[in-house]
């Protein structure tokens, strides 16, 4: 079974563009517009790796990166933004994400970074 990536994006171009290059890739795929559909969806466990934009209606990427960390969880994070400064970036792999990607960005660093997860997430 592939490994499933949940991103969570409210730019619906920059959802279908990472939703076909993670599939092309091999990975199931789950695209939110924002956190709290993520939350509501019951997918969030299912996940093997997100996927979030730091600037979203409500509940922000940073914001439900620190409240996965509170709980404990240890779920890879990638981050990604058109809009980040530095600060936002180090802030956010200093609290645990495994890459922030300023948009636009590659899909083959972007699946390079996925590969680094141990253990390694499967594609089909």
């Amino acid at each position: 079974m592939a490994s499933l990536i949940c991103v969570v994006d409210d730019d619906q171009s920059m959802g279908r563009m990472l939703n076909r290059g993670l599939r092309t890739a091999g990975f199931d795929v789950a695209v939110f517009s924002s956190a709290e559909e993520l939350l509501d969806s019951g997918r969030l466990e299912d996940s093997s790796c997100l996927i979030l934009d730091v600037h979203l209606p409500g509940m922000t990427g940073v914001d439900l990166q620190h409240q996965l960390r509170e709980s404990g969880s240890e779920l890879p994070i990638i981050l990604i933004s058109c809009q980040a400064d530095e600060q936002t970036a180090e802030r956010a792999l200093r609290a645990g994400a495994i890459g922030f990607f300023r948009k636009p960005f590659s899909i083959d660093r972007l699946l390079a970074t996925i590969q680094t997860i141990e253990p390694q997430l499967t594609a089909n």
